[in-house]
């Protein structure tokens, strides 16, 4: 080869020489080497410059102190600089001396070099004042640097041993040069220290990643300390590690939901002109559904309304004003959307994070291309094995290239699977952060369509279906790229013949596309059925109280069950499909080899199959194995995450709560005003409220009365602007407070409840407690107020949990109450009490506007105004006085039902106060922490009525006057001091907790037997027969490429019976693993049922006591999450699993059985591979179970969010609870970052032992060439080159498979917690007719709640004689409705027992004894589906017998006048009826069931006095030969009880008549007083 001039001249020698590596000590020219080797890096880091410099300037964290480390990189870096100088200086000094005959590359080089090494030097500075602590960039450009210069290295050094050295000059600098190369890398390696303003420096336990150097990030380094403690203790979430900023939710939803209305926006811009006409007609289309609303641009209402309403005088200087109002409240300035929007959710994601997924995808690029190196080094390997005349050299160097870009690959794709799981977590937070904030805005017609399941499973299942497609979305591409290349390399091979093998793979395209449609339907159904399951186990577990009463468990059982059985059966179908999957995919490969080699060696005679042809493409088969058996997968999760795209995409537009539905303005005077308002729940529904016109005065006191139904709690709800507005205006002034009928009460502290989202003032605080009558409940509970009261409350009475909800609403100290009859849960003397020193005229908001829903007369002379409502219309409005004047139906209604409406209003003025020392007549703005209250004993003006003798005047108290120095008395504080304030929480429901250790036996013994031993031991079987035929069919073919030649040829016989074979082989593969994957699918639908059939069946059986102290999302999380995972997750792990490590057996045995040598360097390949895998999967099977129990803290509170929502947005107190959202979403990721990382931390370390094994295998195969055959060396290293993703995907799997059989374990551990008593006792059942007479005996009966507390009922004994009546009285706390606990056995006795009809009740069944008894409870709880199904779910009585019900439970009227009748669809927890209606449905029940003993709980709290008449009506004439116990608040619906029994501290204070009882002046006399019913 003729050198090359113009190298010659610029370098003193030719650029290449090929003849110097055809030696035995390899070297290239000094050419290469001054030129090539010394520009590669020069040239990488000028490229990538730009780009370094345009990503500081956009990614600037604050700059870094300076540092030690930072000195010694600069000081290097100037020696650096310093060196390539004096090579140009000494350069030009040689060619001054030599008369330029010096070669130019001398000089040029070195000047490159300097050149370069200062761009590195100003690269470290702009680093350290732009925050990067650890920089990639020069630790690449730095090893590029010594990779390039090592070549050089060896040159230098072989010619200076054979030669000497020439220029020792140049040998010196080269030698510094190369040295402090390394010395500057080991520099780079270490990572600065934080920047100053770094967020993450404040974190209190700071994750080590945010100060790791780019080697630690890169290789993982950084999580070794978690796993090292995660080997040494089981980790718990104080040993875990804070979020990085850039993880947490407070800035990732944000910012998603930014992408997602940016989108929104660009869909309305689009459309314009057709929304402002939309928006200004929007009233007139009644269909039209609105996610959002936009103010018009002069900031006006877009209502399109001018009715006049009160109008003030309007200062012409005031802008923005409505009709003369002022705007008070700043409507959000929002997207428009509905539920046809053309917005695009996967765009919007795109738009976030693309640019994340670009990154991710040219990694994955390069992973890529680089795999297709092996096979080709494997091609050098098998002729170097032929040709014995290859340098030794060159096999030492494939083994090492083989190493090194193997290595190189698993680094990559680590940093790709690490980018993707990042963004996977950042869209589910995203996800269940945009779903939380949107189920804060629906509006309640949107709200029918979205149960608390559905989008429980919207959070759950459809965002992590989300996380987990973004790892595995680039093989979209990235799958065709791969077989594109494999197809290309075996045309290089095999030549067209490989067109055989590509048709096969085209033929299973539409195979595979109709098994993905069929796929997709599938996964439909399942998510329909599993929302219907998920949405009636909520609500059974909200109501499993009056399930239990009423002895429906088995019937709601079989709802459940008969829906899983539907959804079983779909999945039963996805086992057949999964088999045929595993069948064509498995398969593929086999059949596509298989195809190739018969068309390749029948197609032509000399075609002949020898080892390299053979191996080779069997290296490419290998790789095309994963992408073809990772597309159904893929296609299969597209699917299901395109289902999962349109669920939550339509949840997004769903329609929310117009903010124009109530106007905020300045309004003096007035605090409400509606004109003309028309109001609904539905636009599609007709209206219910229908002109409303109202002017509320600022400070007045308003009650709204009316019957049942009449749309009372509906009002409150159209000035909430819960409600749509169909026309007219509602104008509000000032902040709102709002206690609701049913209260609402969050699984935290009660003191935490009552604060809500304010901060603790301990004067004012322990004031409200006192006026809302909790100072004497915060004694009895553990931890005073510092303990935590449940789930919805569960914990305390229904009195409780009201007077903790109007605490609230006072604490809140806004300026307008709307007050959803917040007396009728509790007793008469505590109502008395609440309305003097909270409600009434000199309560603490006397100063306030209150709008209070009532059925209780009483009170109504003390109101300013009374509302009267009559089927959704205001029909009379005036004072109590003006109201009785007009001589209307109220009036006439009042002397019905008013003993003492007229009379009486001055009696007893003059009585003090009794019982408590609280002041009155104070208002909330006079309490604040600076200052103690003091007394001003002026006496008040007026008159007081009746009711307001115990809450007189006695006090004018106001801290911001000045008390004269006569009237300065300091208040007692004693009322304050009685207090109960808790110092630390008490927790009554516990939260969950991760087990410790490993998995037990037990667990996996379960789920087998769950399968079934047989079949297990068949599916083992049948993967082991797979592998086994496997690996025949690769040494047939080793066999068949080492079969000698006859005359150049192969006889067909020989060829013939080779390939039969081989296909033979093939085809048995096939069969085997269909039958496995079949057999495995169905053990898991057998698994499925199994488990979750025993799940439903104890957790229906278990005690109150259970659901007490279990968080509900706990078991709803068990039901979803648990019971998917063990539906869909486990089955696969285990088909993985065993693939995965019978395939690592054979692998080494195969390489065992080729290169013997190998078997020395298994065993300590084994113990790393054992220390690593068991570090592992120590701690990632406790992160799991962490995550695990983070997750349902989620669903928990965002089921109680959405069961409060109205109260949030009455309170303006979303962010708070977005904020509380995103810290448990943070939570929750804190154990699941850690778990994503480690399995990279281990997928990297493996893969390097796999590397090691396919280097060592090679290398084997290099030292003994001369003793093996082509085949024998083709088939080891290709077998080999397998093992590096299934050693790492054995210990995945393995560790997966641990960590989901937690599923069973958390399922196992449910089905295994305590049960209630037997349902039946076979050998001790009552007669049929049992009881027959209605005797109710207490003999010495003591009880408590649980083990543990104390007894709420004492020793108690007495007698309800066949078919008395008889009222339980008592206050709040007494043991009231503890009592009816007792008589149903919801809680057992402690000591003593009850007998009905002398049937001891603790010797029979549940079923028997809740089955023959009957109650009306407190709570009235309603199922979601039809109305008879809430009055008869066993379809026991016939419609006659149920209509009979309904008339006499006065409900006949109006389910008659609706469209469906009784087949009336129930919204969940009967939300489309109101509390009075499902008070009725609940009285029908006990008409159907018609037992001989009823309960009544406080049965007609949520009625008005007309309804309740009615109802005590109904059952003195149709339970007249009933025994009946009435628990009350009401005194006087008891009057006409046989006998009262007094209740006081759970035990007995009076029984006996009612005359006997107020004759003997005690407890009862002193209610009765309290009550008005007696003077």
């Amino acid at each position: 080869m003729a050198p090359n001039t113009s190298w010659v001249e610029f370098c003193g020698s030719d650029l290449w020489d090929p003849s110097l590596l055809n030696a035995s000590v390899p070297d290239v020219t000094p050419c290469f080497q001054e030129t090539v080797l010394s520009w590669i890096p020069s040239a990488f880091l000028v490229l990538i410059t730009p780009f370094y410099l345009l990503f500081m300037k956009h990614n600037d964290r604050g700059f870094i102190p300076i540092s030690k480390l930072h000195k010694a990189k600069l000081s290097l870096g100037l020696l650096l600089i310093l060196l390539p100088v004096l090579d140009v200086c000494k350069g030009i000094s040689d060619m001054m001396q030599t008369d330029g005959d010096l070669p130019a590359v001398y000089i040029v080089t070195p000047a490159v070099l300097a050149i370069t090494m200062v761009v590195a030097l100003i690269l470290i500075h702009v680093e350290r004042m732009k925050g990067q602590q650890s920089s990639g960039v020069l630790f690449i450009f730095y090893l590029i640097s010594i990779l390039c210069a090592v070549a050089e290295f060896h040159s230098k050094a072989i010619n200076a041993k054979d030669q000497g050295s020439e220029d020792a000059f140049r040998y010196v600098t080269f030698y510094l040069y190369f040295f402090l190369l390394i010395g500057q890398l080991v520099l780079v390696t270490f990572a600065d220290q934080m920047p100053y303003d770094s967020p993450d420096i404040a974190e209190t336990n700071p994750c080590p990643e945010a100060r790791a150097s780019f080697l630690s990030v890169i290789t993982f380094w950084w999580f070794t300390s978690m796993v090292i403690k995660g080997y040494k203790k089981s980790l718990e979430k104080a040993d875990l590690w804070s979020l990085l900023t850039r993880d947490k939710a407070s800035r990732v939803v944000p910012e998603f939901e930014s992408s997602w209305l940016k989108e929104v926006h660009r869909v309305n811009q689009s459309k314009h002109s057709a929304y402002s006409q939309a928006s200004l007609n929007r009233h007139g289309d009644g269909g039209q559904k609105y996610a959002m609303t936009e103010l018009d641009p002069e900031g006006k209402s877009p209502n399109g309304t001018n009715t006049k309403v009160y109008r003030p005088p309007t200062d012409p200087s005031s802008k923005g004003n409505i009709d003369g109002y002022t705007q008070a409240l700043a409507v959000p300035q929002v997207e428009f959307i509905d539920s046809s929007s053309k917005a695009s959710l996967f765009r919007a994601v795109a738009m976030r994070y693309g640019e994340k997924f670009l990154v991710a995808v040219l990694l994955k690029f390069i992973h890529d291309c680089l795999l297709f190196v092996n096979p080709q080094i494997l091609r050098l390997l098998i002729n170097f094995t032929e040709d014995h005349t290859i340098w030794q050299w060159r096999g030492f160097f494939y083994a090492g290239v083989m190493l090194m870009i193997s290595m190189f690959n698993s680094t990559l794709l680590h940093q790709y699977f690490h980018r993707c799981f990042i963004v996977g977590m950042h869209l589910r937070s995203a996800i269940i952060g945009v779903v939380y904030r949107k189920s804060l805005q629906l509006s309640s017609a949107a709200r029918k369509g979205a149960t608390v399941g559905e989008i429980v499973n919207l959070m759950s299942v459809d965002a992590q279906r989300f996380m987990d497609l973004c790892t595995y979305l680039n093989m979209l591409w990235s799958g065709p790229f791969q077989i594109s290349v494999a197809l290309y390399f075996l045309w290089q091979t095999l030549g067209p013949s490989v067109l055989a093998g590509l048709g096969v793979m085209i033929l299973l395209i539409p195979l595979n596309a109709l098994v993905a449609t069929q796929a997709r339907k599938l996964q439909v159904k399942q998510m329909q059925y599993k929302d219907a399951r998920i949405k009636l186990m909520s609500e059974v577990l909200s109501g499993i109280k009056v399930l239990k009463l009423y002895a429906w468990e088995e019937s709601f059982q079989s709802k459940i069950l008969a829906i899983r059985d539907k959804e079983l059966k779909v999945l039963r179908l996805a086992a057949y499909l999964n088999a045929f999957t595993s069948f064509t995919w498995t398969c593929a490969p086999v059949l596509v080899s298989v195809t190739t080699f018969a068309v390749y060696v029948i197609s032509d005679e000399n075609n002949i199959l020898d080892a390299e042809k053979a191996f080779v493409s069997i290296a490419l088969f290998n790789i095309l194995r994963f992408p073809l058996s990772i597309m159904p997968n893929l296609i299969s999760n597209m699917v299901q995450t395109s289902v999962s795209l349109k669920r939550l995409e339509k949840f997004l537009k769903n329609e929310q709560l117009d903010p124009q539905n109530v106007d905020h303005f300045n309004m003096p005077g007035h605090s409400i005003t509606v004109d003309s308002g028309h109001f609904t729940w539905d636009r599609e529904e007709k209206t219910t409220l229908t002109n409303i016109n109202l002017d509320i005065k600022q400070g007045s006191l308003v009650a709204v009365v009316g019957q049942v139904g009449c749309g009372k709690s509906s009002l409150l709800s159209a000035l909430l602007g819960e409600m749509e507005k169909v026309d007219g205006k509602v104008f509000v002034q000032g902040s709102v407070a709002y206690v609701p009928q049913q209260a609402w009460i969050q699984n935290a502290t009660l003191r935490s409840n009552i604060v809500f989202s304010g901060d603790l003032h301990v004067t004012k605080y322990k004031h409200v407690i006192q006026s809302c009558a909790l100072a004497r409940d915060l004694v009895v509970l553990p931890g005073g107020d510092m303990t935590e009261i449940g789930e919805k409350g569960i914990n305390l009475s229904g009195g409780q949990k009201q007077r903790v909800s109007l605490a609230r609403a006072v604490y809140a100290n806004t300026d307008l109450y709307l007050l959803d009859d917040p007396l009728s849960a509790v007793d008469a003397h505590v109502a008395k009490h609440i309305f003097g020193h909270v409600i009434g005229p000199q309560g603490l908001l006397k100063n306030k506007t209150r709008i209070l829903v009532t059925h209780g007369i009483s009170f109504l002379p003390q109101v300013d105004q009374i509302i009267v409502m009559i089927d959704g219309s205001v029909s009379e409005v005036g004072s109590y006085q003006d109201l009785l004047d007009q001589n209307g139906a109220f009036a006439e209604f009042l002397r019905n039902y008013s003993q003492d409406a007229d009379e009486k209003e001055d009696e007893d003025e003059e009585e003090e106060e009794e019982e408590e020392d609280i002041p009155v007549n104070i208002s909330l703005e006079d309490l604040t922490e600076d200052r103690e209250p003091t007394r001003n004993l002026e006496p008040l003006r007026g008159k007081a009525r009746k009711l307001s003798k115990g809450i007189e005047a006695i006090s004018q108290y106001d801290i911001f006057n000045t008390p004269s120095k006569k009237t300065d008395h300091v208040m007692k504080t004693d009322a304050y001091d009685e207090v109960v304030m808790g110092d630390t929480e008490e927790k009554i429901i516990q939260a969950e907790k991760a087990k410790l250790g490993n998995v037990k036996l037990t667990v996996f013994w379960a789920y087998i037997r769950s399968i079934g031993v047989f079949l297990s031991t068949v599916i083992v079987a049948l993967y082991m027969l797979f592998n086994i035929t496997s690996v025949a069919g690769n040494l047939w073919l080793s066999r068949w490429s080492n079969e000698p030649l006859v005359n150049g040829t192969q006889p067909d016989s020989v060829r013939d019976r080779y390939l039969t074979v081989y296909a033979l082989l093939g085809l048995t593969q096939g069969l085997v693993i269909t039958t496995a994957s079949f057999l495995l699918y169905t053990g898991g639908v057998l698994a499925s049922r199994c488990l979750h059939s025993l799940l439903l069946t104890n957790i229906i059986r278990c005690p109150m006591s259970f659901y007490d102290t279990t968080l509900k999302g706990a078991l709803l999380n068990c039901f979803a999450k648990e019971t998917d995972e063990i539906d869909v997750g486990i089955p696969i792990k285990i088909r993985s699993f065993l693939d995965c490590f019978l395939k690592v057996v054979s692998v080494l045995a195969v390489i065992s059985y080729s290169t013997p040598w190998f078997m020395i360097i298994i065993p300590p390949l084994g113990i790393i591979y054992y220390i690593v895998q068991r570090f592992y999967i120590c701690t990632s099977r406790q992160l799991k179970r962490l995550e695990s129990v983070s997750r349902s803290p989620i669903y928990s509170h965002f089921s109680e969010t959405i069961v409060g929502t109205s109260t949030i947005r009455a309170y303006q107190c979303q962010q708070d609870f977005i904020k509380h959202n995103e810290q448990l979403i943070d939570n929750n990721h804190i154990t699941y970052y850690p778990n994503i990382i480690s399995n990279r931390w281990l997928a990297l370390r493996l893969e390097c032992v796999g590397n090691c094994i396919v280097f060592f295998a090679a290398l084997f195969a290099v030292i003994g060439r001369s003793n093996l055959s082509s085949g024998i060396v083709g088939l080891s290293i290709s077998y080999a080159l397998q093992i590096t993703q299934t050693l790492n995907w054995m210990v995945r799997m393995t560790s997966e498979l641990e960590t989901n059989i937690v599923s069973v374990e958390r399922v196992k551990e449910y089905s295994e917690a305590p049960t209630e008593a037997a349902a039946i006792v076979a050998d001790n059942r009552p007669a049929e007719s049992w009881p027959d007479e209605g005797k109710v005996e207490f003999i010495n009966y003591s009880t408590r709640y649980r083990e543990g507390l104390d007894l709420v009922i004492k020793g108690i004994n007495f007698t309800v004689k066949p078919g008395e009546k008889v009222g339980v009285v008592g206050r709040t706390g007494a043991g009231k409705s503890s009592l009816t606990m007792a008589l149903f056995r919801i809680i057992e006795p402690a000591e003593g027992h009850i007998e009905i009809d002398g049937v001891d009740i603790s010797l029979i069944g549940l079923k028997d004894l809740r089955s023959k008894i009957t109650i009306i409870p407190q709570d009235p709880v309603l199922f979601a589906g039809p109305l008879r199904m809430n009055l008869d779910p066993f379809e026991s009585y016939t419609d006659d017998e149920v209509w009979l019900a309904l008339r006499l439970s006065h409900l006949a009227t109006f389910i008659s006048s609706l469209p469906e009748g009784l087949q009336y669809e129930c919204a969940e927890g009967g939300e489309n009826l109101s509390v009075g209606q499902r008070q009725l449905i609940c009285l029908a029940r006990a008409l159907l069931r018609k037992s001989k003993i009823l309960v009544l709980d406080e049965a007609t709290a949520a009625v008005d006095l007309e309804t309740d008449d009615l109802i005590q009506t109904t059952i003195r004439t149709e339970f007249a030969e009933c025994t009946v116990i009435t628990i009350a608040h009401r005194i006087n619906t008891i009057m006409d009880s046989t006998r009262i029994l007094v209740m006081d501290g759970g035990e007995i204070a009076e029984f006996d008549t009612p005359t006997e009882l107020l004759t003997s002046g005690g407890i009862f006399y002193t209610m009765a007083k309290d009550a008005g019913l007696t003077s």
